[in-house]
């Protein structure tokens, strides 16, 4: 039996090897040992992002872990590595480190924007204040990517069941779906919103980047066509010695 082993690249060693240091220097370490909290400063609070302005929380959450199930960081983590090497072949590594990023700090604009107006409208302040730390709403995106752009593929659902990626991302998107709305948008222990807010921001970075890409082949192509060479045969003119001009 031959078993295929994902390549682990320079890139994913500093995003493990940065959320394993967060998890055992800065949170084991520094709270359990030390004393010294800084869990309140960089786990993502949405009462602190909108009423004092920590929006640095919108990315340093993504580098934290629970420290109460170890199986939190090895399931995240994993899944960077399995599926986060195909998508850095595929994409090069500068836009799979923004793409990774980018759909964890929009997974985390998503949740407080949700908060917020879950708060505004029931009264409840519950939720602003529950910290979220982890790096499932990045990871998220990165599973959307992998069922778009290899859907074919073959996963194992609850590690059991094989299916293709594209379904196995439709039914996680579900389960969130249903999640949220039956246990509320923290509800035991789980930001649901914080996952579907991974899977909206990891969509619309793809929307947005194909977007791009066209526009700027298009405007590629526009330019191709407003090239033009003109020579000039006449022998006695000066300008010719120069050779053939082009005009843009």
């Amino acid at each position: 039996m031959r078993v295929n082993v994902p390549p682990f690249s320079t890139t994913l060693k500093v995003l493990i090897g940065l959320n394993v240091g967060m998890w055992l220097i800065g949170q084991f370490l520094f709270e359990q040992v030390l004393g010294l909290p800084i869990s309140p400063y960089l786990s993502l609070v949405p009462g602190l992002v909108y009423e004092n302005g920590f929006v640095w929380q919108l990315f340093t959450y993504m580098f934290l872990h629970s420290t109460s199930s170890i199986m939190h960081i090895v399931f995240n983590l994993l899944m960077l590595w399995m599926i986060g090497s195909e998508l850095e072949q595929r994409w090069g590594r500068r836009f799979f480190v923004s793409f990774y990023v980018g759909s964890g700090f929009g997974a985390a604009v998503i949740y407080t924007m949700g908060i917020l107006i879950y708060s505004g409208l029931t009264k409840n302040q519950q939720y602003a204040a529950i910290p979220v730390v982890g790096a499932s709403g990045a990871i998220f995106g990165l599973l959307l990517a992998y069922g778009i752009l290899f859907g074919e593929r073959v996963m194992h659902f609850m590690m059991l069941f094989p299916m293709k990626a594209k379904y196995f991302v439709m039914i996680l998107g579900g389960i969130e779906v249903v999640s949220l709305m039956t246990s509320g948008p923290a509800g035991g222990q789980v930001a649901n919103l914080a996952h579907l807010g991974g899977l909206i921001a990891g969509y619309a970075i793809l929307i947005g980047w194909t977007m791009w890409q066209r526009r700027g082949w298009n405007q590629k192509k526009t330019k191709t066509r407003n090239l033009r060479l003109v020579v000039n045969n006449k022998p006695d003119d000066d300008s010719n010695k120069n050779g053939p001009k082009y005009w843009n």
